[in-house]
């Protein structure tokens, strides 16, 4: 099930995206690894998910990097 955090603990659910950007930034380079798929969950509750980054494919491979339910075209990272 893959739905909007509720978002309490928004320090929390910050850090953890900044720690995602981190890996996808230095880890990026790495085919195995599809950060397209990264969701945050609560440990209690694993299967609800909150998507990180916007999975649309982009023309010439690749995904979007722009973060889930973003204003305006798909593109690179922001």
């Amino acid at each position: 099930m893959l739905t909007r955090c509720p978002c309490e603990l928004h320090g929390v659910v910050d850090a953890a995206v900044i720690l995602a950007t981190a890996l996808r930034d230095s880890l990026g380079h790495v085919t195995a690894i599809d950060f397209g798929e990264t969701t945050l969950s609560e440990e209690d509750s694993q299967f609800v998910r909150t998507r990180i980054w916007c999975d649309a494919r982009l023309d010439g491979g690749g995904r979007c990097g722009r973060r889930d339910l973003h204003d305006g075209p798909c593109g690179g990272a922001e």
